[in-house]
């Protein structure tokens, strides 16, 4: 196939690859932000223990987690079609996109959250700071970097995911290397869609982790 055939086909492809990822991206830390929080502070040992809901949240996460996305794609094509008016075509796969990463995003999150000094927290907490103060003040800025770099590791993962879509009639990059090129044998186009699918991964991991360099205090 000519470039000028082939190179309309992967500027879609990239379009609609990055469509489903950043709205997928943005409503999953919408989600698995506060989750991840909840995870760390109602622990046992947490500022506002409550092992029970710990627990439950904990084991709720897990099972989202356990469910690869294939087939959580088509488990959920009743509820997709009856929350977007379809379960086919590029704008429904994002519904199955964050059911699929919000609970990898509260883990990514609660890692994060993780790492921060507990002398810190202590000493908010003999100063007087309120639960919400230490969430806000103090966990979530100093957790900021490995924040940052969880989140690029989560965005190539659901970038990933994205390559599925044409098993519910999507588009993007996947799709168009599985439909357009695998399926009918143009491996001139499996491999350009393919290549730049990687490409796409790495500019957001050295994105990320330029940016995490950045903003981590202790290695300045």
């Amino acid at each position: 196939m000519t470039w000028e055939k082939l190179l309309p086909m992967l500027w879609e492809g990239t379009v609609d690859t990055l469509y489903m990822t950043f709205w997928s991206s943005v409503i999953a830390y919408l989600l698995g932000l506060p989750l991840g929080v909840l995870l760390v502070i109602t622990r046992r040992d947490g500022i506002m223990p409550c092992p029970t809901f710990n627990a439950i949240l904990g084991v709720v996460i897990n099972f989202l987690r356990s469910i690869p996305f294939i087939i959580m794609l088509a488990l959920l094509f009743p509820v997709t079609r009856l929350v977007i008016g379809t379960a086919i075509g590029t704008k429904s796969i994002i519904f199955p996109l964050i059911i699929s990463a919000f609970p990898y995003v509260a883990r990514m999150v609660e890692s994060s959250l993780e790492e921060v000094d507990r002398g810190i927290i202590e000493a908010a907490q003999s100063m007087g700071s309120t639960n919400w103060q230490i969430i806000f003040k103090v966990l979530l800025p100093e957790a900021v970097p490995s924040l940052v770099n969880g989140a690029a590791i989560s965005v190539t993962t659901i970038l990933s995911y994205t390559a599925l879509a044409s098993a519910a009639g999507g588009g993007g990059l996947g799709a168009l290397a599985i439909v357009k090129g695998l399926n009918v044998r143009k491996f001139d186009i499996m491999y350009s869609a393919s290549l730049l699918l990687v490409a796409l991964v790495q500019i957001i991991t050295v994105f990320g982790t330029r940016f995490t360099r950045r903003l981590d205090h202790k290695r300045r």
